[in-house]
């Protein structure tokens, strides 16, 4: 059984309205990566090599 909660509750338009207040929620002056596309590269880079570190198996 499955309930419904959170924004699942939610109709599809209020979960619509409240996604577009997401990208408002920081003033652009203090969005870092809006205004440095290095910054913006350097951390998704990072995040994709911590994304696929995996712990090394052990021989059997």
């Amino acid at each position: 059984m499955s309930s419904r909660r959170g924004f699942a509750s939610l109709s599809p338009e209020r979960r619509a309205a409240l996604a577009r207040k997401g990208g408002l929620a920081v003033r652009a002056e203090n969005r870092a990566f809006s205004r440095d596309r290095d910054l913006a590269k350097a951390a998704g880079r990072n995040g994709g090599l911590a994304s696929r570190k995996t712990p090394a198996k052990e021989p059997e």
